[in-house]
């Protein structure tokens, strides 16, 4: 166990849960969510959507935890650990393997810095005025398109993400305890003005009414599966470092559950704000980020007050954005701190900055960021997701995860929750990641 994970653990189990909300929920939720769902089928994506958060927030969800827990470490540490379990010779070649999704939570990590720079310059923009009267879509190409157009906001979200990780689970779950209640407030309050908008209802309409013949594509499946994947933050990495800050007389399961639960509502309420509000004004919902520095900011000029929903809107995905990039930030720096336990926890930060902003920097025009991100969420995201539901339900012993998934708890998790994991939620990742590399090949 590295002398990191031995002191810092969570406080208290709300703390835990809204940490790891905080993690899940990001762009994933805020434009991810609505425009796959405005794309694919509205209610009839919803209804796979939530299947799958079911599955994943019960199975897959609580076995991250758990191997974290086990392992006491990151993610280098755990998949060591799983395939040691098996055979001990087998604990070195998962500890190598488990440096594939750790890079992935790194390559994640860069991408995702350079959007919440955006978003922190939308913020200072709307935070004085000019955001009101200008060219939105000229303002947007204006930064979007060149290079190192947001350095100096690209360097504040880094460093001021690292800041907050410098006491590990202690300073993210402080932070997390104002970020998170004040997202859910703040998008509640957006939500509730974009329901006086004429023609919102539309939108509620689209979102909630299920053409069922639309079930039968599979796309809505494949999309709805990815989405789910992407937004519980299941990457084979990103969540087993929050579960290794868990203390034993906790319910993975149970805690798995709230974490599906709150991030469901973070991403029905952000879709209540965005696609309602593009039925009004007749916009393109699947118009990815251009969606929150184009077509929002549009609808927020024209609306009373609309200084002051921008900068709430704003400030809310800057928290959202942050408490994603922590984790991802975390799950790095504990594998490292504990594969190089000589390293001090300010070096390994330092480190972070540096090839974050190293490499990211570069990624600043959307044209190179779309590009980048298209290969995490293609590649890096399922082959995380499959290479982690392999290790702990085919490599890991049975007996040993369901021994470390019912400590804690009452009743405990039996073989039907194993076997939703081993014959259901593995072969979700697996197919999940042959269809995005189909689809890569293919178009």
């Amino acid at each position: 166990m590295s002398k990191s994970t031995e002191k810092r653990q969570f406080t208290s189990r709300w703390g835990f849960v809204l940490s790891a909300v905080g993690s899940a929920v990001g762009m994933a939720n805020v434009w991810g969510f609505p425009a796959k769902m405005g794309s694919y089928g509205g209610g009839a994506f919803l209804v796979a959507y939530l299947f799958f958060i079911l599955l994943f927030g019960t199975v897959g969800l609580s076995a991250e935890y758990a191997v974290g827990r086990r392992a006491r470490t990151g993610t280098l540490g755990s998949y060591r650990m799983a395939w040691a379990d098996r055979k001990e010779p087998l604990g070195k070649a998962g500890g190598l393997l488990g440096w594939l999704p750790l890079a992935g939570s790194m390559c994640i990590a860069i991408g995702y810095a350079v959007i919440i720079s955006y978003v922190l310059k939308a913020f200072v923009t709307s935070a004085t005025g000019s955001l009101m009267t200008l060219d939105t879509e000229a303002w947007f190409n204006s930064f979007s398109l060149s290079d190192y157009s947001v350095v100096p906001f690209h360097v504040i979200v880094v460093v001021g993400t690292l800041l907050t990780l410098l006491l590990g689970a202690k300073s993210i779950e402080k932070s997390n305890k104002v970020m998170m209640p004040l997202f859910f407030l703040i998008f509640a309050v957006l939500a509730v003005r974009v329901a006086f908008l004429p023609g919102a209802a539309e939108g509620y309409r689209y979102m909630f009414s299920c053409r069922w013949e639309e079930l039968l594509d599979p796309m809505v499946w494949i999309w709805a599966m990815g989405q789910a994947f992407f937004s519980l933050s299941i990457t084979g990495s990103g969540m087993i470092v929050y579960g290794a800050y868990l203390r034993p007389e906790e319910d993975v399961v149970a805690l798995a559950k709230r974490t599906a639960l709150f991030d469901t509502i973070a991403a029905l309420v952000a879709a209540l704000v965005i696609i309602p509000a593009c039925f009004a004004y007749g916009l393109d919902v699947g118009a990815g980020p251009s969606l929150l520095f184009v077509t929002l900011p549009r609808i927020l000029q024209d609306i009373p007050l609309g200084q002051l929903f921008a900068v709430i809107l704003y400030t809310a995905m800057v928290f959202a954005g942050v408490s994603s990039l922590q984790n991802m930030f975390e799950a790095v720096g504990e594998s490292l701190l504990h594969k190089f336990p000589k390293l001090r926890r300010e070096a390994v930060l330092l480190l972070l900055c540096v090839v974050c902003l190293g490499a990211g920097i570069h990624m600043e025009p959307i044209f190179k960021w779309g590009p980048w991100m298209d290969i995490v969420s293609i590649y890096i995201i399922p082959i995380g997701a499959t290479l982690g539901a392999v290790s702990w339900f085919w490599i890991m012993k049975g007996e040993t995860l369901l021994e470390e998934v019912g400590r804690g708890t009452k009743k405990r998790a039996g073989r039907t929750w194993y076997y939703l994991g081993r014959y259901l939620y593995v072969p979700c990742a697996v197919i999940l990641c042959a269809v995005a590399l189909i689809l890569k090949v293919a178009f």
